[in-house]
């Protein structure tokens, strides 16, 4: 996905997004596996479709690759506010175990330059879960300006950059943060759940390989898909949750297993913001309807929330609604996120919208 054509290029610079449990970590790890010259990984794809593109064996496990999975640093972090401090020591003390003339006080864009100049080495950096900090710090907006001033250190210096970056790939469930009009880092290409083309057929699983794996199941194709069809990408492709299905498919059993992960608690939150029309436009969602939306409004976080259309923006890449590009509305996917949205209303502070619904 990372697009080998990109690589040294003024577009190597990728960023995708989309929901929890749609293969994110997946897909991260995977170019880790097949572009670390630290490994041999040549087994992991040898039964894959890759290893018949002509340019497959002239870039596996040929370049040095910087992993970073941002969830992972808050984790270990002493104080969620220490992790972009913490996350550049630890791999600086690494990159100095092979290099050791970096300096060990030098911040991680300073450290790559040098190696640049020494060695003319470059990296791949694949960052994990890039927009944790927003939503775990969403408050913290001296937190988000250090990490977004790291990220522009490894990324928005035209000169730098290019010398020491081979190219750059980033996960997240948000797009890339904006600040008034202008992207934090405007020389990514992004991938989004409003705009995934050419990568749809990337962000979940496609219909006919849903179709494939429920022929050797006991549940139907039918079934499987008014319960987890309904986002619908480019041009008419329906797009399915990696997890519900295999969930499903493992246990002979329709359930809903996307929303496990995230529990209707967060969808309430949403929904308490209670911004201009938005109990009808979810009562009539939850009864099949669409509703119009602006989603240019949208700053890419979860807390500059102005109206009711930065709030169903959100609900899309967070994967609770889907969005029709053509006539740009927004829509409950499917029966297993309809029921979320129904426990959500039906319960707690929501008794108006659960009267409008019943």
């Amino acid at each position: 996905m990372c697009g080998h054509g990109g690589l040294g290029t003024k577009r190597k610079l990728t960023c995708v997004s989309r929901p929890r449990r749609f293969g994110k970590s997946y897909a991260a790890q995977m170019l880790c596996a097949y572009y670390d010259k630290s490994c041999d990984s040549s087994g992991l794809f040898s039964n894959l479709k890759i290893t018949r593109d002509r340019s497959y064996k002239e870039h596996l496990n040929r370049y040095n690759v910087i992993y970073l999975d941002i969830t992972w640093f808050i984790s270990i972090a002493r104080n969620i506010k220490d992790t972009v401090t913490e996350l550049q020591a630890k791999v600086v003390e690494e990159l100095r175990g092979i290099y050791p003339n970096v300096a060990q006080e030098a911040t991680l864009p300073e450290t790559l330059a040098k190696i640049n100049e020494e060695t003319g080495n470059r990296f791949i950096i694949i960052i994990d879960e890039w927009d944790a900090l927003f939503r775990e710090a969403r408050n913290d907006h001296a937190l988000q300006e250090q990490y977004i001033q790291l990220l522009r250190g490894l990324f928005k210096s035209s000169g730098q950059t290019d010398k020491m970056i081979e190219a750059a790939y980033m996960t997240g469930i948000l797009p890339i943060k904006k600040y008034g009009t202008q992207s934090a880092m405007t020389d990514f290409r992004e991938y989004t759940m409003l705009q995934p083309e050419p990568l749809e057929e990337f962000i979940g699983f496609t219909e006919d390989e849903v179709r494939e794996l429920c022929e050797d199941s006991k549940l139907s194709f039918s079934e499987v898909c008014e319960w987890y069809d309904g986002y619908i990408l480019g041009d008419n492709m329906h797009i399915y949750s990696p997890k519900s299905v295999m969930d499903a498919l493992s246990r002979n059993r329709i359930g809903n297993y996307w929303t496990q992960s995230e529990t209707y608690e967060s969808l309430k939150i949403y929904i308490d913001l209670n911004e201009d029309g938005l109990k009808e436009a979810i009562v009539q969602m939850i009864g099949g309807a669409h509703a119009k939306i602006d989603t240019g409004t949208f700053q890419n976080d979860m807390t500059t929330i102005k109206r009711k259309d930065d709030i169903l923006t959100l609900l899309v890449h967070l994967g609770y609604l889907a969005y029709d590009a053509g006539t740009k509305r927004v829509f409950i996917p499917n029966e297993e996120v309809r029921q979320e949205f129904v426990r959500a209303v039906s319960t707690g502070g929501h008794q108006e919208i659960a009267k409008l619904y019943r």
